[in-house]
């Protein structure tokens, strides 16, 4: 705040009091983006309207019992005020830290899907979707987007059994889905190289028949670590899930690699 800015404060309350000084300093905070301190002076507002001591704006410590309930409601309405300010500005992390503290994460959900998790990722955003848990399909397609196959099993592997049965199925199909993907594009190479142009559009269990070859040597195609991961993974797929077949097909490249690697 400017020199000025602390003048008119001071005129303001030899003029209409501490709580004229109080409301003014949040408005200026509010239009000034200054959304911490912001948080604080709603508090401050509020120990002063009960009679409270205001150095420590946010603590409990010094509110009797008698008007804790009445300071715990400004509380929250004033962390809910300030986490929906920077959720605006596109402060994520800092919203998250308000939100957090008042048991609110759905506004933080609601943000987090309206991303587009191939343009607009970031290892906040990750770690607040995805780590804890705020939006966990959504945290790992931008994990996929942004650090690939391997570290996409390795986070969902730490975090698989917290998540809830459709999170689980969800982010089970993601992982399907790409690693089919990627199966097939790679023996769709294999065969086009020995075999010249090959039909565009197989499926894996297509591209597998009659080509023995495809895994003799006891070559592979994809980590197969990888492989182990997603298939374990699709247990938790609906029977109603497209990826579930794919997840099958998988299994089945799986059966032809040489027994060391079953």
């Amino acid at each position: 705040m400017s020199t000025d800015s602390f003048a008119e404060l001071e005129a303001l309350k030899t003029q209409q009091g501490p709580a004229a000084v109080l409301q003014k300093l949040a408005d200026t905070l509010r239009e000034q983006g200054q959304f911490h301190q912001l948080f604080d002076a709603l508090l401050m507002q509020k120990k002063q309207s009960l009679g409270l001591p205001l150095l420590r704006p946010t603590s409990l410590d010094d509110v009797p019992a008698d008007k804790r309930d009445d300071f715990e409601e400004t509380y929250v309405a004033s962390a809910r005020e300030v986490g929906q300010l920077l959720l605006a500005d596109k402060q994520l992390g800092q919203a998250w830290m308000y939100m957090r503290t008042i048991r609110e994460p759905e506004p933080i959900k609601a943000a987090l899907e309206k991303l587009d998790a191939k343009n607009e990722y970031s290892e906040e955003a990750i770690d607040i979707a995805l780590y804890q848990g705020i939006a966990p399909v959504k945290g790992l397609e931008m994990m996929l987007n942004s650090h690939g196959t391997c570290s996409s099993i390795t986070a969902l592997d730490q975090q698989f059994l917290r998540l809830e049965p459709n999170a689980r199925a969800q982010c089970a199909a993601l992982l399907v889905r790409r690693l089919y993907d990627d199966v097939a594009q790679t023996l769709q190479h294999e065969v086009e190289k020995k075999q010249g142009l090959a039909a565009p559009g197989q499926t894996l269990r297509e591209l597998m028949a009659g080509r023995d070859w495809l895994f003799a040597d006891a070559n592979y195609h994809i980590d197969v670590s990888h492989l182990h991961s997603v298939v374990r993974f699709a247990r938790s797929l609906r029977a109603d899930q497209p990826e579930l077949p794919l997840a099958i097909q998988l299994a089945e490249s799986g059966s032809h690699l040489a027994e060391q690697y079953q």
